[in-house]
């Protein structure tokens, strides 16, 4: 008898191979040569490998295999101490605005799940630190809209914390009504400027 535990590992790992023969008085297995009658004993291979063992005694002798699969390890993430144009290429083609209703900072259903998609996005790239915008539209007080604004920040950067994105690369501003994305006064324009719009990397 001949086992492989684990039998499926990641190049670098290591598997138990685990044996017992019975009235054998030559034990080997290819690759590693003579082992007792019976045992076990740690296996790193680099690549799959089937293992053979050979039991023999007077009367003849006996096989068993076990066989270890190795898949190859996972490159390394690729970190960046200077943030590459790549990264912010896909920043802005990944990392979509969210909108909101008039006078709401409430995440609605459909832009719960556009955040719960930067989020993973974000998640693949941790090196990637960016900016939460928070603006309004032009009806209402500045004070009120500065205060909206932040509240729509906050409200998209705590669902991305919630998804598992770390809350120290995140920063939030609210520009209220003075930056707008759309100056006509209807309600088209309008909706265009209650956002939180994502800023790489500042």
């Amino acid at each position: 008898m001949l086992t492989a535990n684990p039998n499926a590992i990641v190049a670098g790992q290591a598997s138990t191979l685990t044996w017992r023969t019975d009235f054998a008085t030559d034990v080997s297995i290819d690759g590693i040569g003579k082992v007792d009658p019976s045992g076990s004993m740690k296996v790193t291979p680099s690549d799959s490998t089937t293992y053979r063992l050979v039991a023999k005694n007077d009367t003849g002798s006996k096989e068993a295999t076990a066989r270890v699969t190795v898949t190859p390890a996972p490159p390394p993430p690729v970190t960046s101490s200077t943030p590459s144009e790549s990264d912010a290429q896909l920043f802005s083609q990944n990392v979509k605005d969210v909108f909101f209703e008039y006078d709401s900072s409430e995440i609605t259903a459909q832009y719960h799940s556009v955040l719960q998609a930067n989020a993973r996005f974000l998640q693949q790239h941790p090196n990637i630190t960016f900016v939460i915008e928070g603006h309004c539209d032009e009806r209402g007080s500045t004070e009120y809209n500065l205060a909206l604004g932040d509240e729509r920040a906050n409200a998209a950067k705590q669902v991305l914390v919630q998804q598992g994105v770390s809350g120290g690369r995140i920063r939030t501003i609210s520009y209220g009504k003075e930056k707008p994305f759309c100056t006509e006064s209807t309600e088209e324009c309008w909706q265009q400027n209650r956002r939180a719009h994502f800023v790489y990397g500042k």
